[in-house]
């Protein structure tokens, strides 16, 4: 993702290097109380080859990361776009423990061919280091006894409409005085990952087919490429200034944002019978990024065949990054 701009301060290589030390901590951190600990969280004794699995998590996650930023910084530099660095954003306990990265953009883009260009090199990027770094990761990975999880339902368990079921069915419980429901005995919460077409591919490439009842015990830098993916899936979609909005705008000019209205519905389909965790990236979608986008320089020249072919490339990774249910969690 970038951001616009009109400022040009000078070049402060302090602030870019200061932030990437703190995301190389905070997604270290991360790792070891989301991924390593068990429950309850403890701050005990972290052991050499936990903290090597973190350092692994955390270098990979910020290759992936750094490397689809840099496509954006390369390819705006090549067409005389004024540009910054990336600036890393770290996020201190809280999910993996940064927020990505992004660039400051601060010249307009002068053609539709510079913004396919500009757009499509972070995602792409992000992907040549992703996929490799993946299937590295699955090739030294486990296969274990599945566990024996609860099929996913619609809808889902965790989406909007079964959220405010549950609220509404607690209230009347209160109301009304009746005996609550009861409660299923659990040893703890699970968290699944979602499974898109490339993660598919890349474990059958990387481990065979599966036997019935495993599963896979991943190492660190699989989560790390995972999300990955995850961040491509994000940025892929066609609204507003995200990367996959550059594409929509360079193919279809002012009209791209009625396709920005179109996923901002399916994304509120999904968070009304899905998951509501999609609700999230519908507010970020909807209402910081906007459907708008500004106009290029020379909207009159043409958009080259070689473009049209990258905005179908990238179509392309967009679906296989997919995942309706990008994390779920269920009782064991």
């Amino acid at each position: 993702m970038d951001t616009v701009s009109a400022a040009r301060p000078a070049p402060r290589y302090w602030v870019h290097l200061l932030l990437l030390v703190l995301t190389v901590g905070t997604t270290f951190t991360s790792y070891l109380l989301y991924f390593h600990f068990q429950r309850p969280y403890s701050l005990g004794e972290v052991s050499p080859e936990a903290a090597f699995r973190g350092l692994s998590f955390s270098l990979s996650l910020l290759a992936i990361l750094g490397t689809h930023e840099m496509g954006h910084y390369l390819l705006a530099r090549w067409h005389r776009v004024e540009t910054s660095l990336p600036y890393f954003i770290p996020l201190p306990v809280l999910g993996v423990g940064t927020l990505g990265a992004v660039i400051r953009i601060r010249d307009r883009i002068p053609n539709r061919n510079a913004l396919v260009d500009i757009g499509a090199a972070g995602p792409l990027a992000g992907l040549v280091v992703a996929l490799p770094v993946l299937y590295w990761g699955l090739a030294h990975s486990t296969v274990v006894d599945a566990p024996s999880i609860p099929d996913a339902t619609f809808p889902g368990d965790g989406s909007l409409w079964v959220i405010a079921r549950d609220v509404f069915a607690w209230v009347m419980e209160r109301v009304t005085n009746a005996p609550p429901a009861p409660e299923e005995p659990f040893n703890g919460v699970q968290t699944l990952f979602g499974d898109s077409l490339l993660m598919q591919g890349l474990t059958r490439l990387a481990l065979g087919p599966l036997p019935e009842g495993k599963d896979v015990l991943v190492h660190p830098v699989v989560i790390a490429g995972w999300f990955g993916l995850l961040v491509t899936l994000l940025n892929l979609m066609p609204v507003g200034q995200l990367d996959g909005g550059h594409l929509a705008y360079a193919l279809w000019g002012r009209r791209a944002h009625w396709v920005g209205r179109a996923v901002a519905l399916v994304l509120l389909v999904l968070t009304l019978f899905v998951t509501a965790s999609w609700g999230l990236w519908l507010l970020v979608t909807s209402k910081l990024v906007g459907f708008g986008h500004p106009e290029v320089v020379e909207p009159q020249a043409p958009l080259s065949p070689l473009r049209k072919w990258i905005c179908a490339l990238c179509l392309l990774a967009l679906i296989g990054c997919a995942m309706p249910i990008p994390l779920r969690q269920v009782l064991t």
